[in-house]
């Protein structure tokens, strides 16, 4: 099964390092959207079949946290698998994400880490990811 994943992030550079952390994990990707804030984010999720969010949270307009809150409250995306990748520091915060459902992956942060997380959050099997590069970049 091929993913289709939305990157949400307001560093346009940000958006291109995971994509391309994805690129290298081997897992199958179907489409791949982008958006710069929580907003877009939304908007794209209405828009467009999403199997994964990769967010982060220190976003204007809308933060990734504020998104995730209205993923949660409409029942066509409350189900989403949903990955915050972000330097936030507070425990607190990382906690209180986690109540919601949400996988957290440090900023910097290598494909594997990614994969990883990937692999735990949408079921995708061993069987449907290539071999990974023996590139051990973090981004």
């Amino acid at each position: 099964m091929a993913l289709n994943v939305l990157i949400v992030d307001d560093s346009g550079v940000m958006r291109a390092m995971i994509l391309k952390a994805l690129r290298m994990t081997g897992l199958p990707l179907g489409e791949t959207f982008q958006a710069g804030n929580g907003r877009e984010g939304l908007d794209v999720l209405d828009a467009n079949w999403i199997d994964l969010v990769i967010a982060d949270i220190n976003m204007p307009v809308m933060n990734g946290e504020e998104m995730i809150d209205q993923m949660k409250a409409n029942p066509e995306t409350q189900d989403i698998p949903t990955v915050v990748v972000s330097t936030e520091g507070s425990e607190t915060r990382i906690e209180r994400l986690q109540r919601k459902g949400v996988q957290f992956v440090h900023k910097p942060f290598s494909p594997e880490t990614i994969r990883d997380t990937i692999v735990a959050i949408t079921g995708v099997s061993a069987s449907d990811q290539g071999d990974m590069d023996d590139d051990n970049s973090a981004f």
